[in-house]
């Protein structure tokens, strides 16, 4: 028997910033061993249409949905059944149910074995469910399958799934609810410490949801000598003693979402850790104090955002020195409060913007209360051309210790930075998919 895994970009060219989908390595470490698994990653390599495996499964999320969707009918018109998980399929099961047999809707760890047990018994199951999210002690990957493919350097774990936080445009909490889970101590250490990489991304949409368990993963880490970036939100630089703990334990670089410079615009997205913030040059140098860079991110398009709110984000972000910084419109993804909130206001221009053949990357999906569309995506736009020049690039790196403090510290940020300026300019305004209409085999 025979499985491809896939793993669809958002059109069929390939990414310069693509890391492992640890989806895919658990996966594979939960197949039985007689089977035959076969892995593309459509970011770093072409497909090979002459595929004919037993079944596939892909992971869809709201951006590739078009993309796997095409996949997905390609494969069945061969005669392939396909297998869909992930936060798409989960969130619009209806949707996805269209152009899949079968659907695992929210995490596969308890489903996966099930679903091959009745696929080989020729009782395959539109829906696999699980009815409370599982636990993830145990819950190893399979790196081999990742094996010859030209990934970044920097290697993703998390000990975690889940946020104690619920902004109105997130994902996460759609999928999640309110389900924080932690991995036990023990599994983290043992899969950092069974690879070569010393550069680690721990993944977690925020690693600092428990700040005792945090504590005791940080003290972990010290001895392992190695260096990780991670995802958190700004207010753990209020506790020094954990600041100390996160440089002592090799921590480079945090990805901090600030969102939005306007109050108002924080109070609508639900963004409370960030309104009890009310000196971020401060605050920020916490961070620097400990050479460890920021990645800023900032989102555009809520009710109180005007043409003007723009200019004033970049010169901060760029006076800040962040080592990166993303200035993305507003997303409205289906299932969050966002989404329903303008789709029964009629903002929506598209009512699937991620399914439809008009829509590019990059550009407003519904109309702002203060601008139009076209400010919104060219506003975002040209704030990423501005912060991405090469003097900015080059004031960042080397006006700034924490960016400058090691010859490691100059290429992460110089390398991470050339990236973002080519997928910047690449991916704007490219269609999603393959420009054919989709056709469900249903």
């Amino acid at each position: 028997m025979k499985i491809t895994f896939i793993r669809p970009n958002l059109s069929d060219r390939r990414s310069a910033d693509a890391m492992e989908p640890l989806v895919f390595a658990i996966l594979a470490r939960l197949t039985p061993a007689d089977i035959d698994i076969t892995f593309y990653d459509e970011r770093v390599e072409p497909l090979d249409l002459r595929d004919t495996p037993d079944l596939v499964a892909l992971t869809v999320e709201t951006y590739t949905a078009r993309r796997a969707y095409q996949i997905s009918t390609s494969y069945k018109e061969r005669g392939v059944p396909v297998v869909m998980g992930g936060y798409h399929p989960s969130l619009l099961p209806e949707e996805a149910a269209k152009f899949a047999d079968a659907l695992i809707i929210g995490d596969a760890e308890e489903l996966w074995p099930q679903l091959i047990a009745d696929f080989r018994k020729g009782n395959l199951q539109k829906v696999y469910r699980n009815e409370n999210p599982p636990a993830i002690e145990n819950v190893l990957g399979d790196y081999s399958l990742f094996k010859g493919k030209r990934y970044g350097k920097i290697k993703p774990v998390y000990a975690g799934r889940g946020c104690k936080y619920a902004c109105d445009f997130c994902s996460i909490n759609a999928f999640y609810g309110n389900s924080v889970r932690q991995r036990p101590l023990n599994d983290v250490i043992a899969e950092v410490e069974s690879f070569k990489s010393k550069l680690f991304f721990l993944i977690d949409d925020n690693l600092f949801v428990d700040l005792q368990r945090t504590t005791a993963l940080l003290n972990a880490l010290i001895p392992l000598k190695i260096h990780w970036v991670c995802q958190t939100s700004i207010e753990i630089a209020q506790n020094k003693e954990l600041m100390d703990l996160l440089a002592r334990s090799g921590c480079i670089a945090a990805t901090i979402g600030f969102e939005s410079l306007n109050r108002e615009n924080l109070k609508q997205m639900n963004k409370a850790s960030n309104l009890h913030q009310h000196d971020y040059t401060s605050t920020i140098q916490q961070f620097y104090d400990r050479g460890i860079m920021i990645y800023g991110t900032f989102v555009f398009g809520y009710d109180h955002d005007t043409r003007d709110s723009f200019e004033p984000v970049v010169d901060f972000a760029i006076e800040s020195k962040f080592c990166l910084a993303n200035f993305n419109p507003l997303l409205p993804t289906p299932g969050t409060r966002l989404y329903k909130r303008l789709e029964s206001a009629g903002r929506l221009l598209y009512k699937q913007w991620w399914l439809d053949h008009n829509y590019r990357y990059g550009s407003a999906t519904f109309k702002p209360a203060l601008m139009s569309p076209d400010d919104l995506t060219n506003g975002c736009f040209q704030a990423r051309k501005d912060f991405n020049s090469y003097s900015s690039i080059f004031s960042r790196t080397f006006r700034l210790k924490a960016n400058s403090g090691s010859v490691r510290n100059i290429a992460c940020c110089l390398i991470a930075n050339f990236i973002n300026k080519k997928e910047v300019m690449v991916k704007q305004n490219s269609c999603l998919g393959a420009q054919y209409p989709l056709i469900s085999t249903e």
